[in-house]
């Protein structure tokens, strides 16, 4: 079986052997984890937390529980507890974005976070009132919207039983609904059919 045809947990165990057999990990999820932590806290800080994040995954290599075949929920787990040290960064980041409306980040990824958040005209809006949610808050509200998870895969990732994923995200989408006058930002129109 090639490294293509091998999920994570089979990449995980040969890397275990094999050390080389983990940079299959990096090149598989390292794009994507930047985009979402370049979201989260700016190119800036990016390249460091992605880096750090499949260090820190290479030194628990032998704690990584195989039975979970995606690897994914763990590495956004190693960065959101990283992404939580650089907090500050990232609430400074969404005030200047209620500032001034431009998200040069967000610029880049634009027809993605279209399908995502419905946030065009209301950037700004929208940065406030993640500034306002509590960081655990913001976390699962971000980590749903931007990483297509599954309830159980955040709570996996940030290691919160999946009834917490539910009580906050709907504490974050009532309070960003309510700081955004009653509008619901994850209700999106995607080809002609309403999301909610």
């Amino acid at each position: 079986m090639t490294d293509l045809e091998s999920d994570d947990a089979e990449v995980m165990a040969r890397a275990r052997q094999d050390p080389a057999a983990f940079s299959v990990l990096f090149d598989r999820h390292a794009p994507e984890l930047h985009r979402y932590v370049t979201r989260r806290l700016g190119d800036s800080l990016a390249d460091d937390i992605v880096g750090e994040t499949f260090l820190v995954a290479f030194r628990r290599l032998g704690r990584y529980d195989t039975s979970h075949r995606d690897a994914r929920p763990w590495l956004y787990g190693i960065a959101a507890n990283l992404i939580h040290k650089h907090r500050r960064a990232e609430v400074r980041a969404y005030r200047a974005l209620a500032r001034s409306g431009v998200d040069e980040v967000a610029e880049s990824y634009a027809e993605r976070v279209e399908a995502r958040v419905s946030a065009g005209a209301a950037h700004r809006s929208l940065a406030g009132a993640l500034t306002l949610l509590s960081a655990e808050d913001r976390e699962v509200l971000l980590m749903v919207a931007w990483t297509d998870f599954t309830y159980e895969e955040v709570g996996r990732a940030l290691g919160i039983p999946v009834g917490t994923v539910r009580s906050r995200l709907h504490r974050a989408r009532r309070k960003t609904r309510a700081a955004l006058g009653g509008v619901d930002p994850s209700a999106v129109e995607e080809k002609g059919k309403a999301r909610g």
